[in-house]
C-alpha cells in the first residue's frame, strides 16, 4: 500500500452492514495501479445517523462516497442536487462533494449493468426485442430506466408481489407491462434479453424456478447475483446455448464514473480486476 500524505483523496463507502462490500477492495485495485495519493474506506453508519454521516463528508474534506443497503433510496432525500437518472430511479449510490462543499447524487447501477451488458455480448441490440426483468426493487428500477433508455421495445415485468410490478410498470411508462409471477415462464416467447434482478438464486436465497423452452436460443440472459457467480439459471441457459452474462461485471462497471470523479482518473475494468474480486468471493 502507498502511503498517504496530506493530500490524499479519501473516499468511501457507506452501508449497513458494511463489512461484506467488496467496494474497497476494487477501489483499492485502482488506487495502487494508478499511483494515486488516496484511499477508499468503508463506512459502517447506522440507519438513524445517515444524513449527519453524509453531512459530515465536505467539513472532513472528503470527496464523496458510494452508497449501499440500505440506504440508496434514503440518500436521495439528503443530497443537494440529484442526476435525472437518480430522480428518475429514485436511488443514490455514488455521492461526490463539489468544489463548493454541496452533496451531488447519481445513481450508476444502470450505467454498470448497461457496460457489463456491452462487454460481454458484443452483438446484443437493445432495439432487437422484448426484455424480460424479474424482481421489482431498486436494482430492478436501475435496469429498466437502462434498458428503456437503450431502446428496448417492450418491457416485460415479473415479480413475486404482484402489485411491485405494477407500480414499477406504472413509473417506468407505457413501454413497460407487467406479467403475473406465474406467467414468467411464457413471457419468455420472443424476447431478446431474460434480467434476473431478484435474489432468487443468490446464495442463502430460495432457488429461482424458471423453464426456459420458450426462451428464443439467441436470447441473453443475464443474472445480477454474483454470489454463486454461475447461479442455476445461468447453468441451465449455458447448456442450451443462449450468450450468458454474470452479475460480477456490474459492480465492477458501476464503480468507474464514482472513482474518475473523486480521484480524478478514469479507471479500466480489466481481467486482472475481475480475477482479483472474483477470488475475493470465496473469503469469509
Amino acid at each position: 500500500m502507498r502511503p498517504l500524505t496530506g493530500r490524499a483523496r479519501i473516499a468511501g463507502v457507506m452501508g449497513w452492514p458494511i463489512a461484506h462490500s467488496r467496494s474497497p477492495r476494487l477501489h483499492g485495485f485502482w488506487l495502487e495501479r494508478y499511483g494515486i495519493d488516496g484511499a477508499y474506506l468503508p463506512f459502517p453508519v447506522r440507519p438513524e445517523k445517515l444524513a449527519e454521516a453524509l453531512r459530515a463528508l465536505p467539513p472532513l474534506g472528503l470527496r464523496g462516497v458510494n452508497v449501499t443497503l440500505p440506504y440508496k433510496e434514503a440518500a436521495l432525500a439528503v443530497v443537494d442536487r440529484a442526476s435525472e437518472a437518480a430522480r428518475r430511479i429514485g436511488a443514490v449510490n455514488t455521492v461526490v462533494v463539489s468544489d463548493g462543499g454541496e452533496l451531488e447524487g447519481s445513481n450508476t447501477d444502470g450505467y454498470g449493468f448497461l457496460e457489463h451488458l456491452k462487454a460481454s455480448v458484443p452483438a446484443f441490440q437493445a432495439a432487437a426485442g422484448p426484455a424480460v426483468l424479474l424482481g421489482a426493487g431498486g436494482a430492478a428500477r436501475a435496469i429498466g430506466v437502462s434498458l428503456l433508455d437503450a431502446g428496448v421495445p417492450e418491457l416485460r415485468l415479473a415479480n413475486r408481489t404482484a402489485h411491485r410490478a405494477a407500480a414499477l410498470a406504472e413509473a417506468l411508462g407505457p413501454r413497460a407491462t407487467p406479467v403475473d409471477w406465474t406467467d414468467r415462464a411464457a413471457v419468455l416467447s420472443g424476447a431478446s434479453l431474460l434480467v434476473n434482478s431478484s435474489t432468487l438464486g443468490m446464495a442463502g436465497q430460495p432457488p429461482l424456478t424458471l423453464a426456459l423452452d420458450d426462451l428464443p436460443p439467441d436470447a441473453t440472459v443475464y443474472d445480477i447475483v454474483y454470489v454463486p457467480l454461475e447461479t442455476p439459471l445461468l447453468a441451465a441457459a449455458r447448456a442450451r446455448g443462449n450468450p450468458c452474462v454474470d452479475g460480477l461485471g456490474m459492480l465492477l462497471h458501476q464503480a468507474v464514473r464514482g472513482f474518475e470523479l473523486w480521484f480524478g482518473r478514469r479507471p479500466e475494468v480489466t481481467s486482472e480486476l475481475r480475477s482479483i474480486v472474483e477470488a475475493d468471493l470465496t473469503k469469509v
